[in-house]
């Protein structure tokens, strides 16, 4: 210590460094604690460009944990009222989860087929095999130009909705 600064001017000098490093340690705890949870971002909402989607070929997202089926159908594939029509183009948007217990079914040909008990759904999402009670579940969505937004309910989720209780 030089001949100007005593004990006393040290030790409050120290005091202060370590109040401005614990000070500065529970504003970051604060700051983590006001941040929303990851579960909570991620049950924002997801948007998907479908004009980069090829036909016959189903894309999976995820949203809120959950595969998201989004399959562009070509002309050969038959028509439904489930089908999302944006432009000249037919869509299925499907939850990729097996309703009968869960699993995610994989794309074979023409259909996706569920390996734990056989199911199998037709390229509309209905249930054509198997022990699935109901189809593939709809996420809800919303349309704007060719970008689907998954987690918002638009006229054309409801429109289907509507058409899969009928």
């Amino acid at each position: 210590m030089s001949n100007e600064t005593n004990r006393r001017d040290f030790l409050g000098y120290t005091f202060a460094a370590v109040a401005a490093v614990g000070g500065a340690a529970s504003l970051v705890g604060m700051k983590k604690a006001w941040d929303p949870l990851p579960s909570v971002l991620a049950s924002g909402f997801t948007e998907v460009d479908l004009s980069g989607i090829k036909a016959g070929e189903p894309s999976t997202i995820m949203w809120r944990g959950k595969p998201i089926f989004v399959l562009k159908k070509t002309a050969e594939m038959e028509s439904s009222s489930r089908d999302l029509v944006v432009g000249e183009d037919r869509f299925t948007i499907a939850i990729g989860l097996c309703t009968h217990l869960g699993c995610i079914p994989a794309w074979k040909k023409n259909m996706w087929k569920c390996a734990c008990h056989g199911g199998e759904f037709n390229a509309s999402g209905k249930q054509t095999f198997g022990p699935p009670p109901r189809p593939l579940d709809l996420p809800p969505f919303s349309v704007s130009g060719t970008t689907l937004v998954l987690g918002e309910e638009g006229p054309e989720y409801k429109k289907i909705a509507a058409a899969m209780k009928a």
